[in-house]
């Protein structure tokens, strides 16, 4: 009797922490977005609420991997993208999405402002359907709001051939504030987006 208890406080302690592990996996996303150079996207993304990690990575291209040297030499086909972890609770897809438009140019094909070649071109990676209908929404309505004179050229496709860019891009701008790029194009670009109150100040 005593082992028949035991073994049925075993399943049960079981399937309530099953249920609880679940319950945390369908409570956080993923968004894979390419925006221009990732360091960029990563410091916008990494400075708002919700936002559990961003991971540089490359996307879209002939190969499931690839590197950071050949990708700038613009044949591989992949995109420079930022995976965006998220808390559901605190924020959504379609407002991961908001940011998106206000943090890039998506009008100017395969460019952002210096940065030339089909790597920076502006893309959302759709992780499923529901994804897919929300990016495709939302570029319609940004489209439609007249925040950017021109028309957006921003592709939506599957994410496919992805893989996560080599170490010392992760935290770029965290950890090189003084570089060249990080001075004159991400920090620029930043305090722009906490004046608008787009992100926060870290």
């Amino acid at each position: 009797m005593v082992n028949t208890k035991i073994n049925y406080f075993l399943i049960i302690t079981f399937i309530f922490f099953s249920f609880i592990k679940g319950q945390k996996m369908t409570e956080t996303g993923l968004a894979t977005l390419g925006g221009g150079c990732f360091w960029c996207v990563e410091a916008v993304y990494q400075r708002i609420d919700g936002v559990i990690s961003v991971t540089p990575g490359y996307a879209g291209g002939k190969s499931k991997s690839t590197t950071y040297k050949e990708i700038c030499t613009g044949k591989t086909g992949h995109a420079e993208v930022a995976k965006i972890e998220y808390d559901k609770k605190i924020i959504s897809y379609k407002q991961i999405l908001n940011i998106f438009w206000q943090a890039h140019d998506p009008t100017t094909l395969n460019r952002q402002g210096n940065d030339t070649g089909t790597q920076y071109r502006s893309v959302i990676y759709y992780h499923n359907e529901e994804q897919k209908k929300l990016a495709n929404e939302s570029k319609i309505e940004a489209d439609k709001s007249g925040y950017w004179k021109d028309k957006i050229v921003t592709e939506i496709a599957e994410i496919y051939n992805y893989s996560d860019a080599e170490d010392y891009h992760n935290d770029y701008y965290e950890n090189n504030p003084n570089q060249p790029y990080c001075v004159f194009v991400i920090k620029p670009k930043l305090d722009k987006l906490v004046e608008k109150g787009v992100i926060k100040t870290q």
